[in-house]
């Protein structure tokens, strides 16, 4: 696909995406262990609603105390003074409701950017760097990368591994696939596709083509 809006420079920036629960973190745990750094927006999503931050104050003003579990520490008064989120429970909200979760996602998607900068910036002597973001297409953050991977999977093997990762039952589930864009959109933005669907060597073997690595 085109490069316009892509990054330019010398270093490969290399964005892995794919639908919920299709296999980006086998793919980018596989590529941490060829020693290429792993930049994931899981980790600074988490870090933005982490407990007494703004972001998770932020969702505690807006939504009480439904998403609000009990924070452990032996220090009650910095307990009285922070929030944890209940992720399920927050869940359960944006994942029903598409306007609570465009409130979410523009509270989390500035401070996820950020970070990503902030950890690039770290690594300017790397050939390449890997930047997992299970939203890229949806949080517009093409311009990040200078390629973008797409890991799919067949909607069966979709459905069935979040079930059973996520334990969630299959209405639950297919509402968090119904939030991203559908695979094949995503798949029809890709410069590559990382076939998940079989035996992980076919997408090791496509990973090896692409950054020219000898077999």
């Amino acid at each position: 696909m085109s490069s316009a809006h892509r990054w330019q420079g010398l270093q490969r920036r290399i964005g892995l995406t794919g639908g919920i629960a299709s296999g980006k973190s086998s793919v980018g745990h596989y590529l941490e262990q060829q020693g290429l750094p792993v930049l994931d927006a899981d980790i600074y999503a988490h870090e933005a609603l982490a407990p007494g931050s703004p972001g998770a104050e932020a969702v505690i003003q807006r939504y009480g105390p439904q998403v609000e579990a009990s924070l452990h520490t032996s220090d009650e008064a910095a307990a009285s003074e922070m929030h944890r989120i209940d992720r399920r429970a927050l869940g359960q909200i944006v994942f029903n409701n598409s306007a609570e979760r465009q409130w979410l996602e523009q509270l989390i998607h500035p401070v996820v950017q950020a970070r990503f900068n902030q950890e690039i910036d770290r690594e300017p002597q790397a050939s390449a760097i890997v930047l997992m973001i299970p939203l890229l297409f949806e949080a517009g953050l093409e311009a990040l990368c200078s390629e973008i991977w797409v890991v799919q999977c067949t909607p069966t093997q979709q459905l069935t591994r979040l079930c059973q990762r996520d334990g969630l039952d299959q209405e639950a589930a297919m509402a968090r696939i119904r939030a991203q864009w559908p695979m094949r959109e995503k798949c029809q933005h890709a410069d590559l596709v990382l076939d998940n669907s079989g035996a992980p060597e076919r997408w090791k073997a496509q990973i090896a083509e692409q950054l020219h690595w000898s077999s």
